[in-house]
């Protein structure tokens, strides 16, 4: 039977990160009530009912991201709508699994219809989809926003939980790496700082080195969703109002640092739209992979 809450505003995202990060921290995740021991994903669904659109916050994300002012909602937006229901659910003492350390793998987005600031809309959340993977398990976020009961924008986020993988499952079949055109963006130091303060994902890795070192990085790395963000951000104005553009999250973008983009128009019938990649300069190795149709 599923459990329905609904969720009222935002939350505080410390307390949030907190309960995220506790169960990822040697000794104290093996505390009752704070330990994760794997298993079925809960029957679970949160909802945000009329989220009202602050225009302000619109324009802090539009300016971090690299979208040019609008009328309409950018549309990788409503995830920041979506995204303190997918904390909630990871968080929730029912989720098998810690949320630090799961590994953002896909992100689909699809919107109907384009978005307008002044919509109030509803917004709904849950888990589902628990499945092997080469590496290890992943199960998918499902978002749905409505406005005035009609369905307008759709996503699918899909995370990786590592360990006592399956080499005969499926890792689905992965999108093509586009070179660069010669369009480099280079990313400073407090991108993931700036990315946070927007989109409430204080994740320690995205923060500083310090913290990013406890938890295996080198240093700090941007955001997979502010990745996707800027992609979109880079090709907007060619977009139709009502698209599907999915991404896939490669090696970890180290900050400070330099990425390339490249696209390019696909057009073989019955599949239109653009392909596009971020990739190291250097060595061309992939950041992210991504097309819309």
């Amino acid at each position: 039977m599923t459990t329905e809450r609904t969720v009222e505003g935002t939350g505080s995202a410390l307390p949030t990160m907190l309960r995220a990060a506790l169960p990822a921290l040697p000794v104290i995740n093996l505390i009752p009530g704070i330990r994760k021991t794997g298993g079925d994903l809960p029957d679970l669904r949160l909802t945000r009912r009329a989220a009202g659109i602050d225009a302000r916050h619109v324009a802090a994300y539009s300016e971090v991201c690299g979208f040019a002012p609008s009328q309409m909602l950018p549309l990788t937006y409503p995830h920041m709508l979506a995204f303190p229901l997918h904390m909630g659910i990871m968080t929730d003492g029912s989720f098998p699994y810690p949320a630090i350390g799961t590994v953002h793998l896909r992100n689909a987005i699809t919107q109907h219809r384009a978005i307008a600031p002044s919509e109030v809309l509803d917004v709904t959340a849950t888990a589902t989809g628990l499945r092997s993977h080469p590496k290890g398990t992943v199960f998918d976020l499902v978002t749905t926003v409505t406005s005035a009961d009609t369905v307008v924008w759709e996503s699918t986020s899909t995370y990786l939980r590592v360990g006592n993988g399956d080499a005969a499952a499926t890792a689905g079949v992965p999108l093509e790496v586009v070179p660069s055109n010669g369009v480099q963006w280079r990313l400073p130091g407090n991108l993931g700082r700036r990315y946070a303060a927007v989109s409430g994902d204080h994740n320690p890795i995205h923060l500083y080195p310090l913290t990013a070192k406890a938890f295996g990085f080198r240093r700090q790395i941007a955001h997979g969703m502010w990745s996707k963000a800027r992609c979109v951000a880079a090709i907007a104005n060619r977009l139709p109002d009502a698209v599907t553009v999915e991404v896939e999250f490669k090696k970890p973008i180290l900050l400070p640092g330099t990425v390339a983009f490249g696209s390019r128009v696909v057009d073989d019938g019955p599949h239109q739209g653009l392909d596009f990649s971020l990739t190291n300069p250097t060595s061309g190795a992939p950041h992210l992979v991504g097309r819309t149709r």
